[in-house]
């Protein structure tokens, strides 16, 4: 029985395959691929153990990598995360897909759910394939049902299997994609065009009541707004830590995320336009001169856990170095936040253990482009002036 049910899974799989790919017939070369940036944190998760050395759909593809998105997605209408859509499925892979759509977990963490949500609804707007839609609001289902009551986030991962899984999330854009994506919706903006008013609404209200809480869970030093922590806890709205090296802190890399969000509402509130203006102000106060981060190759791969590298890093000082930013700073003094798994707080980046100094990003750009570009093109057209005081173009 059991292998019957395999075989009219795969020939319900074989099926849809090509009912989508007769769809995308005729469409124009230019219309046959749709982004793929949303997707890059789950694949790289995906291929730290496995390697690339898999089949993998052309990025193009949009029949087989919405379809993939299709079998990928679980019953109650979300996802796991940390998968590759592009890759090329076996039977086996389908049957295995198939049988774990019951399963109850699903996950918001490394930008999951909405981006499958957004490309869905591209793909569907490409090819008018009724399915692709439904499996789009089924997934807008699932993102509006586990907004936290408390405040208006969402969670790392539903059930969570951990403590912080739990809690309000920030990292990883848990907080700002979905927020980003339902502001696309309440507008109108394509592909969402094709979504009727009542949903439109439904992804206002959320939109209201999450970026309403984004402005109350900026950390204050004093009176000064800073950035956001990665977590925080559901009742108390206290920040809170993640992962047992990630201790409580402001994290630069999601502050980024969630001025970029705050950033694109067209008319700001004055707590709006209060509260980039603050954040912005703290990553400039928090960036490292003088020092680079260096990528060193070692004589032989080292096989960890989680991953496999035959590199490490390591800090080194140059007055030339372009600016740097930590990951993690201390939520009362700004001072960097380090850690190893632990969970002991050490002073230097060489005090880390290789295995997370190569398997996470403590140091990066993050803010770079933000407050080169994209904050002073902000502040001309909500204030009028750059933020250094100088006249706009």
């Amino acid at each position: 029985m059991a292998r019957q049910r395999g075989g009219w899974a795969q020939f319900r799989w074989l099926v849809t395959v090509v009912a989508l790919a007769g769809a995308m017939v005729g469409l124009p070369a230019s219309a046959q691929g749709l982004p793929l940036d949303g997707f890059e944190d789950g694949i790289h998760h995906w291929q730290m153990k496995r390697g690339k050395e898999y089949p993998r759909h052309e990025p193009g593809d949009v029949a087989a990598i919405a379809d993939n998105l299709l079998l990928m997605q679980r019953n109650h209408g979300g996802w796991v995360q940390n998968r590759d859509p592009l890759q090329v499925l076996s039977p086996e892979d389908v049957v295995q897909l198939m049988a774990e759509k019951e399963e109850a977990g699903g996950s918001f963490d490394n930008r999951n759910v909405f981006t499958q949500i957004e490309y869905l609804m591209g793909a569907y707007a490409l090819t008018g394939e009724a399915r692709l839609r439904e499996g789009a609001v089924r997934g807008l289902d699932y993102l509006l049902a586990n907004q936290i009551e408390s405040c208006g986030g969402w969670p790392h991962t539903v059930p969570p299997q951990t403590e912080y899984q739990g809690r309000i999330t920030v990292a990883d854009e848990v907080f700002s994609g979905p927020l980003t994506l339902l502001s696309r919706i309440s507008e109108a903006k394509a592909p969402f065009d094709r979504l009727d008013e009542a949903t439109q609404a439904r992804a206002a209200d959320a939109l209201g009541r999450g970026t309403e809480c984004l402005l109350r869970l900026q950390v204050r030093q004093g009176d000064t707004l800073t950035g956001w922590a990665g977590q925080y806890d559901p009742v108390t709205l206290a920040p809170m830590g993640g992962r047992s090296f990630e201790l409580p802190g402001i994290v630069s890399q999601e502050t980024v995320a969630i001025v970029k969000y705050l950033m694109s509402i067209k008319d700001p509130s004055p707590e709006v336009i209060a509260s980039v203006k603050g954040a912005a102000t703290w990553l400039i106060a928090v960036q490292i001169d003088g020092m680079r981060l260096e990528t060193v190759e070692l004589d032989a791969e080292a096989p960890y856990d989680f991953h496999n590298t035959k590199t490490d890093r390591r800090l080194t000082p140059d007055p030339g170095a372009p600016p740097l930013w930590a990951r993690f700073y201390d939520l009362a003094d700004n001072s960097v936040v380090l850690a190893n798994r632990d969970g002991v707080r050490v002073e230097r980046y060489d005090q880390i253990h290789p295995e997370r100094r190569t398997g996470y990003s403590w140091y990066g750009v993050w803010p770079a482009k933000l407050l080169a570009r994209d904050y002073p093109k902000w502040h001309c057209r909500v204030l009028g002036d750059r933020p250094d005081g100088g006249s706009c173009p």
